[in-house]
C-alpha cells in the first residue's frame, strides 16, 4: 500500500532528523539577514522564528537566531539558558560584548547558534537612549560577528533576530541590521491591521538608516482548514502581498503550542505532526527562493 503525502512527507522530516546534518537546501549567495517582525502579539513571531530556523539548520543551513525580545522566548525554546548574568543580547548592544562571546551552538541542531536574551533586556531601551548611534548598535556587532565566522571558514548562511511586539528601539535596531523583513501574519479577522503603520516605519528606516531594508517574506499562520474565514485571510493576504507569500501555511497545532514547554522547537518535538512539516516545508520554500537572488553586500556579509 503506497503511503499517503503526509505520510511520505513525515517519514521525510524524520529521516532529517535523525541521519545527522548533511546539506539539503541549496545556500544562498550571501548571508541573508532577516528579521521576524510583527508589532501586533500573538501571531507566531516567536513560534516561526525558531522553527523556521532549527528546520533550515537541519537541512544543513548555518543559522544564528537572534533573540531580540526581553521575554526571552526563543531562547526558552531552545533550551539555551538566559537567565541574568549569562552574557546575553544585552550586554552585546549596552556594554559592547562581541557577539561571539554570547554565542551558544544549539543542542539539538548543531548548525543553529542562539544569542539569548535575558530579563536585563527590558531595561536596553532606556540605557541605549543617550548612546551615540544608538540605532545601528546591532548591527555592528553582528557584522563584526559574521566577519568572524566566514574567516574561520564558517560563514553563516541565514541570521534571523526575533523582534519584540512592538516597534521600539530595539526593532529599529534590528531593522537597521537587517536587509530582509520576515513577516508572520496569522489567518484571522484582524490580520491586515496595523500592517500600514509597520509598512511607512520600515520606509523610513530605508530612507534614512538602511535602504536595503525591504519585506521579503510572508508567512500565513494559525490556519484552521475548518473555517471560511482563514481562507478569505490567506486570499486577501495573497492578493496583498503576491508573490511574497510563502507556498506553505502553518496550521493550527497543539503540538506546536506544547514544544516550548519541553525547550523544543515542534521540530525536535514531534517532526511527524502537521506543524513540524509545515515549518519544514516553509523553510524549504524560503530557501529555494533565496538561492539564486542577488547577493546584497556581497563582499561585507
Amino acid at each position: 500500500m503506497e503511503p499517503t503525502p503526509i505520510a511520505a512527507e513525515a517519514e521525510r522530516a524524520t529521516r532529517i532528523l535523525t541521519a545527522g546534518v548533511a546539506r539539503v537546501l541549496p545556500p544562498p549567495p550571501a548571508t541573508r539577514i532577516m528579521t521576524v517582525s510583527n508589532h501586533k502579539g500573538g501571531v507566531g513571531k516567536t513560534t516561526t522564528a525558531v522553527n523556521v530556523a532549527v528546520a533550515l539548520a537541519l537541512q544543513g543551513s548555518r543559522v544564528v537566531l537572534v533573540d531580540l525580545d526581553p521575554q526571552g522566548n526563543a531562547s526558552t525554546a531552545l533550551a539555551v539558558p538566559h537567565h541574568s548574568g549569562v552574557p546575553s543580547i544585552y550586554e552585546v548592544l549596552v556594554d559592547g560584548l562581541p557577539m561571539a562571546d554570547a554565542a551558544v551552538q544549539v543542542a539539538a541542531a548543531p548548525l543553529l547558534t542562539c544569542v539569548p536574551a535575558s530579563i536585563d533586556l527590558a531595561g536596553a531601551e532606556i540605557e541605549l537612549v543617550s548612546v551615540v548611534a544608538r540605532e545601528s548598535r546591532l548591527q555592528r556587532a553582528l557584522t563584526a560577528y559574521l566577519a568572524g565566522l566566514s574567516a574561520a571558514g564558517r560563514r553563516a548562511d541565514y541570521v534571523l533576530i526575533d523582534c519584540p511586539p512592538s516597534l521600539g528601539l530595539l526593532t529599529l535596531n534590528a531593522l537597521v541590521a537587517a536587509d530582509e523583513v520576515f513577516l508572520p501574519i496569522q489567518c484571522e479577522y484582524y490580520a491586515l491591521e496595523g500592517l500600514e503603520q509597520l509598512g511607512k516605519t520600515i520606509e523610513r528606516v530605508r530612507i534614512h538608516l538602511n535602504a536595503d531594508l525591504h519585506i521579503s517574506t510572508i508567512l500565513l499562520t494559525m490556519y484552521d482548514a475548518r473555517t471560511r474565514l482563514a481562507d478569505q485571510v490567506a486570499a486577501e493576504v495573497r492578493r496583498f502581498f503576491g508573490d511574497k507569500v510563502l507556498d506553505s501555511v502553518i496550521p493550527r497545532s497543539v503540538r506546536v503550542s506544547e514544544a516550548p514547554g519541553f525547550g523544543q522547537s515542534v521540530i525536535t518535538y514531534d517532526p511527524g505532526s502537521r506543524g513540524a512539516l509545515a515549518y519544514f516545508e516553509a523553510a524549504r520554500d524560503l530557501a529555494l527562493r533565496g538561492a539564486d537572488r542577488p547577493a546584497a553586500h556581497e563582499g561585507q556579509r
